[in-house]
């Protein structure tokens, strides 16, 4: 049985109802889970939704109590794993604004996975006012400082059946959780475990989506990271074992003594959004950024030159992560003598800064909320 797309650009401009909960939280009560909420333990109270079908396309577009679904046991989306999702942030300016950076890069990316998931694509329009109205009903759920509203579009698929083939139903939502610094006392460098016995993506495969199998895959090889006391796992290509690709959740990057990065080309790795946003930054700056195959051993031989003089990791939670030591079977090397570099942190303070409002947006990167 096919999906039949049809209504679906016509949902572009859906209204959405807009029912705010009926006994909110206590301003000192929210301002208790603000003093410290973590990453993803604490939530706002609303959540946007929006159901499919093939019979309406998209509809019931609406802002409502965050609450449970109730999932028969025989829903697709726990059977056969259609489901995607995104990550995106709401920042509070100074002048008492919120500012979200890039969700139609977002928007666009989601589409894309819900087309290699064979799940009903959404309409980006639908896709930003649904994060929009989430933000406006619930932003003083965002943090002072260094804090912003993690966002958390996702699509499940929702059809009761048993057999392989793609729904015919699906919910879109989206939920929030207030977060502080994802480091305390300034980004600290992390240590990388290789992991040469599992890998994350095939030429083909999803890798380049953003689905939650790919991470769940992901789990045994950052569970031995840690075993080897490492912060994160990198995964080499699954065909020769040989080339970097990226983290468990994190893109990365190399900068070299001649003031070049490099990066590993897209295909088996997920397009990130930061990541294409340091490489527009870092070639603004003047510097060569190559998109290219870069092997473990050379990374290890570049380190020990002093060719290589850093590398970063970076994804919407940290923005950037400087990679101080990397591990594996074969021998441990250090980057940088194990601390943050300049052109690591360098980058990391122009993003941010465009992200709050504190600089100028060459790029017009920057959509205005409230």
């Amino acid at each position: 049985m096919g999906l039949s797309f049809d209504k679906i650009d016509g949902a572009a401009w859906l209204t959405f109802d807009v029912l705010p909960v009926a006994t909110p939280v206590s301003e000192s009560e929210r301002a208790t889970r603000l003093a410290n909420p973590g990453f993803g333990r604490v939530f706002s109270e609303h959540m946007a939704l929006v159901r499919y079908n093939e019979e309406k396309g998209w509809h019931g577009a609406r802002v409502e109590s965050r609450a449970n679904f109730p999932l028969d046991p025989a829903t697709a989306v726990l059977h056969y794993a259609q489901e995607i999702f995104e990550g995106l942030k709401a920042y509070r300016r100074d002048d008492g604004g919120v500012n979200l950076f890039r969700p139609d890069a977002n928007a666009r990316r989601f589409r894309n996975s819900a087309d290699r998931m064979a799940m009903a694509p959404l309409p980006e329009p639908v896709f930003i006012e649904a994060v929009e109205q989430l933000v406006k009903i619930d932003r003083d759920w965002i943090p002072g400082g260094e804090g912003s509203l993690y966002l958390r579009p996702f699509m499940i698929a929702s059809e009761i059946f048993l057999g392989v083939k793609p729904s015919a139903e699906y919910i879109f939502a989206v939920i929030a959780s207030p977060v502080g610094s994802y480091f305390k006392g300034g980004p600290a460098p992390v240590s990388i475990w290789v992991s040469e016995n599992y890998t994350r993506a095939a030429v083909g495969g999803t890798g380049a989506v953003k689905c939650g199998g790919n991470y769940a895959a992901s789990l045994r090889a950052q569970a031995e990271a840690i075993d080897h006391g490492c912060d994160q796992v990198v995964f080499l290509d699954a065909l020769e074992r040989r080339y970097i690709e990226e983290l468990g959740g994190m893109n990365v990057f190399f900068v070299f003594d001649d003031g070049s990065l490099l990066t590993p080309p897209l295909g088996t790795i997920l397009p990130g959004i930061t990541r294409d946003s340091i490489i527009a930054l870092a070639r603004d700056s003047g510097a060569e950024v190559r998109e290219e195959l870069y092997s473990l051993d050379q990374w290890r031989a570049d380190a020990a030159s002093g060719k290589l003089k850093e590398a970063f990791a970076c994804g919407t939670a940290a923005v950037i992560s400087p990679i101080g030591t990397v591990r594996s079977v074969s021998g441990d090397f250090v980057i940088n003598g194990g601390a943050a570099g300049p052109v690591a942190m360098g980058l990391r303070k122009q993003l941010v800064d465009i992200q709050y409002g504190r600089a100028p947006d060459p790029h017009n990167w920057i959509r205005k909320v409230i």
